[in-house]
């Protein structure tokens, strides 16, 4: 397809806003886990404590928490920045708002998976995002299609 012009909406300002604004997301995970390591005195290079020293210390448990939840945005951060860029191409406000819930689902997420709660903590917003993760991916692929050449 020689000349392909990809054409930008005039709103897909507020993507690009959203996309920023996972940056935000990630340095409150990192500020939240290095601060559970700090406490549990949890030393370099160990990903996680011990299950021994989970059982044992609520600290340690609370690190393994905050570790996980932030391994688990890391996870899914590439899938979402990308079906937001796509469907952004052809619906620039619906991806927009549904990339705002998923990153405020994404920091229900970790808050409520470093409370007191633990993982199950995690559950309102790991259903907020999903929902908005999956209508993304859903979006980007009617997105994409718009993009092909006629047959």
């Amino acid at each position: 397809m020689p000349g392909l012009l990809l054409e930008v909406p005039a709103e897909y300002g507020y993507t690009l806003a959203v996309v920023a604004s996972t940056f935000l997301l990630n340095t409150c995970h990192m500020l939240k886990t290095s601060g559970a390591r700090r406490v549990a005195k949890i030393p370099y290079p160990h990903s996680y404590a011990t299950a021994e020293q989970a059982d044992k210390d609520p600290k340690a448990f609370a690190f393994n928490c905050a570790q996980r939840a932030h391994a688990n945005y890391i996870e899914n951060v590439t899938t979402f920045t990308v079906s937001l860029l796509v469907t952004s191409l052809a619906f620039p406000r619906a991806g927009a708002a549904l990339g705002a819930v998923w990153v405020a689902g994404r920091f229900m997420y970790l808050v409520g998976y470093t409370s007191s709660a633990g993982p199950k903590g995690r559950l309102l917003g790991f259903v907020t995002s999903a929902v908005c993760q999956v209508a993304l991916g859903f979006m980007g692929l009617v997105s994409a299609v718009k993009f092909l050449p006629a047959w």
